[in-house]
């Protein structure tokens, strides 16, 4: 077998080839890769037969359709997918050959309805359903705790201990894992009995992914890139320069600086007097803690985009006196300007 592995920040994709028929699949690709999966086939001689989502992905730009339209080749996901580019569906049982190779679909909802693991040989790529000390979370759309305990306990799970797994995510810098290492280490998955499995996994309190609106639109429909999104958002939004903010906030004005990163860095140092709702969680939370669509917001992040989609999306809500940072709060903090910690 030919096999790749390919990290970027915490997304994990794979290039499993025949090393016999030279023929390969790619599997999870992320978008900004796109250039290394094809600079990897044309360096082993592969060729390219499929592409494959293990699901729709709501923490990262899936790669899928552009290297799919790239290649010709075909993009493969689960029959319930959404994405209406995906010009494969397997269910549960079927198989891609990919030369003298086998992968095997095993349909495991839970992380997302339309989740399935791929297992070929000795390995299996697990999505996001298995990860290296964690599962899959649940309480993102389509997410079900009772359909990955049966995924998990019922499924997977049951396979030959020695089987590698290659899961979708790790952000600790791991590879690779078994599944005997995982019922034996992975602390989600000491709660063996049902009820407890899914009582914990319904009250993980988890941020939510920071692109997660832009992505599962891109990923569920085939739309726009990120930077499409941010071009777009950047016409429709205005913006605030920081000694303009400053000046405003001097002043008492009554205006709302909506910090919209995750909490570590938002505590880590913030504007003075800022609110803070991590940008996951914006559509989610916004009319409960900010009632009043007619108050000045200004929207902040570490380096000025995503506060600039953030804005956009607020104006689309209806809070039409929205503008984000011009910078953000990497340029406020390298002005010398104030800075509070929690």
């Amino acid at each position: 077998m030919v096999f790749e592995q390919l990290a970027n920040g915490g997304c994990q994709s794979y290039i499993v080839g025949c090393a016999d028929t030279c023929a390969a699949a790619v599997i999870d690709p992320e978008l900004r890769l796109l250039d290394r999966y094809r600079g990897i086939a044309a360096r082993d001689g592969l060729r390219i037969h499929y592409v494959v989502d293990t699901h729709t992905h709501a923490d990262h730009f899936s790669g899928a359709r552009e290297l799919g339209r790239a290649l010709d080749v075909p993009v493969v996901m689960h029959r319930d997918g959404p994405a209406p580019f995906a010009d494969l569906r397997l269910q549960d049982g079927d198989m891609l050959l990919v030369g003298n190779l086998r992968l095997k679909a095993l349909h495991t909802p839970g992380h997302t309805r339309d989740s399935m693991c791929l297992l070929v040989g000795d390995r299996i790529f697990t999505g996001d359903t298995l990860l290296i000390g964690a599962t899959g979370r649940t309480d993102l759309p389509t997410g079900d705790a009772d359909a990955l305990y049966d995924s998990l306990f019922n499924g997977i799970l049951r396979l030959d201990p020695e089987t590698k797994v290659f899961p979708a995510h790790d952000y600790k810098q791991r590879s690779s894992t078994t599944i005997g290492a995982e019922l034996a280490d992975n602390p989600r998955l000491q709660r063996r009995e049902r009820a407890e499995f899914v009582e914990m996994m319904r009250n993980l309190n988890l941020a939510s992914p920071t692109h997660l609106t832009e992505a599962l639109r891109t990923n569920m429909t085939g739309g726009k890139t990120v930077a499409q999104f941010l071009a777009d958002a950047a016409e429709r939004t205005p913006f605030m320069a920081m000694d303009e903010l400053r000046s405003r906030i001097d002043r008492g004005e009554d205006l709302v600086v909506l910090d919209v990163r995750e909490r570590d860095a938002f505590e880590a140092g913030h504007i003075p007097g800022a609110r803070h709702i991590p940008r996951g969680q914006l559509e989610l939370r916004i009319n409960a803690e900010l009632p009043d669509p007619t108050i000045r917001i200004v929207v902040v992040c570490e380096f000025g985009k995503i506060s600039t989609l953030a804005a956009a999306t607020l104006r689309e809500l209806g809070f039409l006196r929205t503008a984000a940072l011009d910078g953000g709060i990497k340029a406020w903090r390298e002005s010398g300007f104030p800075l509070e910690n929690d």
